[in-house]
């Protein structure tokens, strides 16, 4: 019979085959087994996302179908959603909920990791919020992402941040009534009540 102790020296025992808090390397986070969640490396250590709920995957589907079928009707591009490993710069890699390369960038597009897109789109969490807000908000400017959207179903605001002089200033902050627009995508309005349609 296995006892609550047999477990926790398992438990330990299959810990002790993964690198140590703060040591962990792109080679280590590939060779991860497959999941479906979404895992980040940031300064040696993973972050494991928590499974989004059925508030951030609607949303997620409604901008991303509005973006997509714009992207398409121009031949803009290419638009892909997580789980999707990013590169930002060697040993920073990120997932984020949305992303859309331009036809110029296509080539940054890998089949187990990419570069960075051109626009990166997050999904606010309860669990992502500072992560979101604070940390991919200056990592994102800092590799070169041209346009960063923080969608936010909780307050049903869209801000549409674009790089200027490598920082973020903000172009649009629309709420439930507002629409969404963008300067990398002249042309592209989403009416925030289609993104938050559903909800």
């Amino acid at each position: 019979m296995t006892t609550a102790t047999d477990l926790d020296n398992l438990t330990i025992e299959v810990a002790e085959l993964w690198p140590r808090r703060g040591q962990w390397t792109e080679t280590d986070y590939f060779n991860l087994p497959p999941s479906n969640r979404l895992v980040e490396l940031s300064e040696g250590e993973l972050f494991v996302m928590p499974p989004p709920g059925f508030t951030h995957q609607k949303t997620l589907d409604n901008l991303y179908s509005a973006l997509k079928a714009f992207v398409r009707e121009r031949d803009a591009g290419v638009t892909v959603f997580a789980p999707l490993a990013v590169r930002l710069w060697p040993g920073k890699i990120r997932e984020p909920d949305i992303l859309f390369y331009t036809q110029a960038h296509k080539e940054r597009i890998g089949e187990q990791i990419s570069g960075p897109p051109d626009l990166a789109v997050e999904i606010i969490s309860p669990g992502t919020r500072t992560t979101d807000r604070l940390d991919k908000f200056y990592e994102y400017a800092q590799a070169g992402i041209a346009e960063y959207w923080l969608v936010d179903p909780q307050e049903k605001t869209v801000e549409v941040f674009v790089l200027d002089e490598g920082v973020y200033v903000l172009l649009v902050k629309a709420d439930a009534a507002g629409t969404a627009v963008s300067r990398l995508l002249p042309g592209l309005e989403i009416p925030c009540r289609l993104i938050f349609a559903a909800l």
